[in-house]
C-alpha cells in the first residue's frame, strides 16, 4: 500500500470535562468529550454561567489618565 491509501488511526485526547482519554474520530459522537455524561455536564456548566470572563469597565475613559500639562482646567 502506497502511504496516502493507508488509513490514519485516530487520534486519542483528554476529555476537558473528566480528562480521562477520548477518542477524536468520527466514530465518537461526543468528541471532545468521552461521552454524553461528560458533554452534558460541560454544557450544564456554560448554561449556569459556569464559564465566564472576568467583567470589564463598561467607559474605558473611566479609568484614563489625567492630561498632560495641569489640572485639567482651563486657562485664561
Amino acid at each position: 500500500m502506497s502511504a496516502s491509501t493507508e488509513a490514519v488511526p485516530p487520534r486519542t485526547v483528554r476529555c476537558p470535562a473528566c480528562t480521562g482519554p477520548s477518542l477524536y474520530a468520527s466514530q465518537n459522537p461526543y468528541r471532545p468529550f468521552c461521552s454524553a455524561r461528560c458533554k452534558g455536564v460541560d454544557l450544564g456548566a456554560w448554561a449556569s454561567e459556569s464559564y465566564s470572563l472576568p467583567e470589564q469597565d463598561s467607559d474605558p475613559l473611566s479609568e484614563a489618565p489625567p492630561a498632560p500639562g495641569g489640572s485639567g482646567v482651563g486657562r485664561a
